[in-house]
């Protein structure tokens, strides 16, 4: 081998080496993050399930996880709590937290698998991700996957549409006949699934699409078509001449809160008066218990939409400009991390809503809420089937990517009243619910766009201190506090309408100083600029400062004393829903000048 061939093969073989070092050091950050649950995000669990992997996370992280129950169901199960907090940075009461939830109702399925999915990626991540460890370290989570136990069960249990089994379990008299739950659906071929009824009519409305016989599509006003769509499946259970028109339950959990609560006569589903239902009744006596409160994010299901309030037209001053400006720069992230979501209002983009779970969070106590609408059907296509009828579109993905799986071809039944009739469409999985090899990306896209939120709550910090001396044993001391986030200490609407506690900041002497040769103060006041001579001064309790509107999003507020005395002092800010800092200061000159 030639002295040239040898110096090649020995840089072609560095090259390799480093190549294979490359490729190893680069490796465990390519690889899955650890787990100690093994959970699957391409299905969906039913309620009992869904208690096990929760009792399960918990089992294998008990230094970060705590589940309890906060209330029972109408039928009597568990509103199963997970908390989230490293109680070696504090207890979850004294820091930022952020509530969320999702099944509020029966049917909208995935967004208890998207809270499941937020423990389980929090808990895996926690110590290899740092973004997601510090979220952990500074802010405390709450989280109830299933704030409607009674109708996930049904919906599960029980043939269904996608849209039925949207109540809670209590049962209601929805026909007012004086029964209840009496004329519900029926399973009238013994499929398991709850479809649609079609009567063969010279007269009708409708006929079969010559491209598609599965396709019934309405004719023009001037034709006459073949056939007369009866509605879902079901036969007239209570003899009054109508099909399927008392089901199951028959109240809105989304509807029971206090903020522009309206008897059911104005919103159907409202209920007798607010928390008249034990499910919001024991979740709001738990957000009232927890006012560190500072986001809510409510999971529902569909359209793909990230919604907040106000619910009707008339509550729109109760947002006040600063508010929108927050919500507006959350939910436009929020629109590139969701993409086919759109960031909207709820009574000017959707439909009125009285009463509403996120009204009541947003208007009634002041915290920044969301409501994120989950799947979107335009992403069967990823956008590319504009030209295709919805039908055709929905059509088409069933045959290409599910294999018409959740679809039940029509056939002939005899119905005890219409005679026969075809019997057939799609099932309770479709439609409302994302096929389930799309859930795993609906789950991280809205786990990544809660914790955005989430690690946009009020963080706090004492950006600069000053001392000064005045005279002798006489200090001017100012500090600067500091909000690192985006939403305030205190909304915008807390502040109109004096909702919560204000914030504080004092300046104490130090545990270990004699009382006797403590500092004093003898004046303090709020600064407008770092280098103002000037203070609006406090009239009472001078060591004590309230601050009534907070620390602004990515704001700063100057707070300044005037003692007197030697040694050390303690200047401690305190805010509901931005948590306590404290710093300890020297009475010695020091600073910016």
């Amino acid at each position: 081998m030639t002295r040239m061939k040898k110096r090649l093969l020995t840089v072609a073989m560095s090259v390799c080496a480093a190549s294979a070092a490359l490729v190893t050091s680069a490796s465990p950050a390519q690889e899955p993050l650890p787990r100690k649950v093994e959970l699957s995000f391409n299905r969906f669990y039913d309620f009992e399930q869904l208690t096990e992997a929760l009792n399960d996370l918990v089992r294998a992280y008990p230094n970060l996880l705590t589940i309890r129950s906060i209330g029972k169901s109408t039928q009597g199960r568990d509103i199963w709590l997970i908390i989230i907090n490293n109680p070696a940075t504090g207890e979850d009461r004294d820091k930022p937290a952020m509530y969320i939830d999702g099944n509020v109702h029966g049917n909208e399925v995935q967004a208890s698998e998207v809270c499941l999915y937020t423990i389980w990626y929090l808990t895996k991540s926690y110590g290899v991700v740092d973004k997601l460890t510090r979220l952990v370290d500074e802010r405390a989570f709450y989280i109830v996957p299933s704030v409607n136990p009674d109708g996930r069960a049904y919906w599960f249990r029980e043939p269904n549409t996608s849209s039925s089994a949207r109540s809670g379990m209590k049962p209601t008299d929805d026909d007012f006949d004086g029964l209840y739950d009496e004329d519900g659906p029926d399973d009238l071929d013994g499929d398991g699934h709850i479809t649609t009824m079609w009567k063969a009519d010279p007269n009708g409305r409708w006929r079969r699409s010559p491209r598609d016989p599965r396709i019934f599509e309405r004719v023009a006003a001037d034709e006459k078509g073949e056939y007369t769509m009866l509605g879902e499946e079901g036969i007239d259970n209570d003899g009054d001449g109508r099909i399927n028109e008392d089901d199951p339950g028959g109240y809105d959990m989304n509807r029971n809160w206090p903020s522009g609560w309206q008897p059911n006569h104005v919103q159907y589903g409202a209920g007798e008066y607010p928390f008249s239902y034990p499910e919001p009744a024991a979740i709001g006596a738990f957000i009232l218990d927890h006012p560190n409160i500072a986001a809510v994010q409510s999971y529902h299901n569909a359209g793909g939409m990230m919604l907040r309030g106000p619910g009707v037209e008339s509550r729109e001053s109760f947002y006040p400009r600063e508010d929108l400006a927050v919500y507006d720069e959350i939910g436009q992230t929020g629109e590139r991390i969701l993409p086919f979501y759109r960031y909207l209002v709820i009574w000017k983009d959707l439909y009125e809503v009285h009463g509403g779970f996120v009204n009541w969070t947003a208007e009634g106590l002041g915290i920044f809420s969301f409501t994120n609408e989950l799947w979107n059907a335009d992403q069967y296509f990823q956008g590319k089937e504009g030209d295709w009828q919805r039908r055709d579109a929905r059509m088409r993905f069933g045959d290409l990517l599910e294999f018409e799986h959740h679809f039940v071809s029509y056939k002939p039944h005899q119905h005890p009243f219409y005679g026969e009739v075809l019997i057939g469409g799609w099932t309770k999985f479709a439609s409302r619910v994302p096929p389930a090899f799309m859930l795993d990306e609906l789950c991280h896209r809205n786990f990544a766009f809660t914790m955005y939120h989430a690690d946009q709550m009020p963080k706090l910090s004492f950006s600069r201190v000053r001392v000064k001396p005045l005279a002798p044993a006489t200090w001017e001391v100012t500090v600067e506090v500091t909000n690192e986030r985006l939403i305030p200490t205190i909304s915008g609407v807390a502040a109109q309408k004096r909702i919560g506690a204000r914030d504080v900041v004092e300046l104490t002497r130090t545990p270990d100083t004699n009382p006797a040769e403590a500092p004093r103060v003898v004046a303090s006041g709020t600064v407008g600029g770092w280098f103002d001579a000037a203070m609006s001064p406090t009239e009472h309790q001078p060591h004590r400062i309230w601050v009534d509107r907070g620390v602004a999003g990515r704001g700063q507020r100057l707070f300044r004393w005037i003692v007197s005395g030697e040694g050390k002092v303690d200047i401690t800010y305190r805010s509901q829903k931005a948590g306590v800092i404290r710093r300890t200061v020297a009475l010695v000159e020091q600073g910016t000048p």
